[in-house]
């Protein structure tokens, strides 16, 4: 394949028109986003009908898996980052070559990762304070979990490489095939039995486990899938096996880039895992209602999120091609667009709050949990928007390869203001539980401003040219 043919799709994110190009490239990636989260809201719904404490469990030992998944992650905005301005300056060869270290990389660190945290497991959730049913409950549920982390790691990288491409639509159209799976096998695993337009039929009553199976069968199907999308379909890299020997320079590079990401991602998600002790110490109907709003923010973000990662791309192509005038104007743009998106998201929930929280709450009479979800629920009305300007920065940040101000806005966030100000407000007031959704708000106004700060320095790159 000839090199200007390889480039077809670098030339519309490099001479297209913005608004179109932004739009293009992140639509998919939006209705991938969707995809997910209404995965996971059905998935929740599912666990629900189990009991309070089954959904709890779900979300308490999240970030202890994504404390793993996070270095993947990490890797892959790296390569999504290296390979858009390796693309961008038309060194397809090296392009290739990154691709296929990158899948070889990944798949390793996914063995690892499964043997460790499978053994790990009961350890962490024990050291998390969990005990009881709940302990029972979340262990279960995280082993089975990290059996599936490798599916993970791989299909990151897969989505990585072709997001790179401003391919955005393969991985979602794979999002579109592994959720119906996912959301077909959950009645049948979780209950004993269950009832569909007037039809009965019969379940394995493997209750919060057969959540978790569920799961990591449709990961399976995804990294498949993936795997194929890009040994078969990837038009501007090639994944080829002669370049799986391992490369020192280039896994150097390729860790050296995604580093401060995985430390930032990673560091997140162990700061979740204080921050989920600390709303767990409010009792598990306070953690519930911090994962059942959690879930419904998560809806209203992932517009912001899909554009965040299309800037990434468009960004790193430009910046490769030596169009800095024309990736800043792509971060302006995308600023407005994501303003106008959380807006419209902050309404949606302001005016459906308690009919999209009672979607969660199977105990009716637990007026506690519902006070506590409808309070946070008022906060994440303003939560939004700060949110969905994360995003925004965070793609700007890892399109130019300013890992280190993402790994800065990530960490600051969670460990210099939002747990500082649990731990002060738990200590020394009496809010209860609406001291957690203060310093969820506030920590995300700070981060927004820090950004800012980071952005309007004079030796910023994107400054450079005019």
């Amino acid at each position: 394949m000839s090199p200007k043919k390889r480039g077809a799709r670098s030339e519309l994110m490099l001479n297209g028109p913005l608004y179109k190009v932004i739009w293009i490239l992140s639509a998919p990636l939006i209705i991938n986003n969707f995809i997910m989260t209404f995965y996971n809201i059905a998935d929740g719904l599912y666990v629900a009908q189990l009991s309070s404490t089954a959904f709890a469990a779900t979300s308490f030992v999240w970030p202890v898996l994504y404390l793993f998944i996070s270095i993947g992650f990490g890797l892959s905005i790296a390569g999504t980052s290296i390979l858009s301005q390796l693309l961008g300056g038309k060194h397809f060869d090296w392009a290739d070559r990154y691709g296929s270290q990158l899948v070889m990389i990944s798949t390793a660190l996914g063995i690892v990762f499964c043997v460790i945290g499978y053994g790990i497991s009961p350890f962490v959730v024990r050291w998390m304070g969990a005990t009881g049913e709940f302990y029972h409950l979340s262990n279960l549920y995280l082993r089975i979990n990290f059996i599936g982390i490798t599916f993970d790691m791989v299909f990151f990288a897969c989505q990585s490489i072709l997001n790179a491409q401003g391919n955005t639509k393969t991985p979602t159209i794979i999002s579109v095939m592994t959720s119906i799976l996912n959301i077909i096998l959950d009645p049948f695993l979780i209950f004993g039995g269950f009832t569909l337009l007037n039809f009965h039929f019969p379940g394995l009553d493997m209750g919060i486990g057969g959540a978790a199976i569920a799961t990591i069968l449709s990961k399976l199907l995804a990294m498949i899938l993936g795997l194929f999308a890009l040994f078969f379909r990837s038009e501007d890299i090639k994944i080829r096996l002669c370049h799986f020997t391992p490369q020192k320079e280039i896994i150097r590079h390729i860790f050296k880039t995604g580093i401060p990401t995985s430390i930032g991602q990673s560091g997140a998600a162990f700061g979740f895992i204080v921050l989920n002790g600390f709303v767990q110490s409010y009792g598990t109907d306070t953690l519930a209602a911090y994962a059942m709003v959690n879930r419904v923010t998560q809806l209203m973000t992932q517009p912001a999120m899909g554009f965040g990662g299309a800037l990434t791309s468009i960004v790193g192509q430009n910046f490769g091609a030596k169009q800095l005038s024309r990736a800043k104007k792509a971060f302006q743009k995308t600023s407005y667009i994501v303003i106008g998106a959380s807006f419209i998201g902050s309404l949606l929930i302001f005016f459906f709050r308690e009919p999209l929280l009672h979607l969660f709450i199977k105990e009716k009479d637990n007026l506690l949990l519902i006070q506590q979800a409808t309070e946070y629920m008022n906060y994440s009305i303003f939560i939004i928007f700060f949110m969905g300007m994360f995003s925004v920065y965070q793609g700007l940040f890892q399109g130019l390869g300013y890992m280190k101000y993402s790994m800065y806005m990530s960490l600051l966030r969670l460990w210099l203001v939002r747990i500082p100000l649990i731990v002060l407000f738990k200590n020394f007031t009496d809010l209860g539980a609406t001291g957690i959704w203060i310093s969820m708000l506030v920590s995300n106004v700070f981060v927004i401003a820090y950004a800012h700060w980071l952005y309007e320095r004079p030796n910023f790159k994107i400054h450079q040219y005019q």
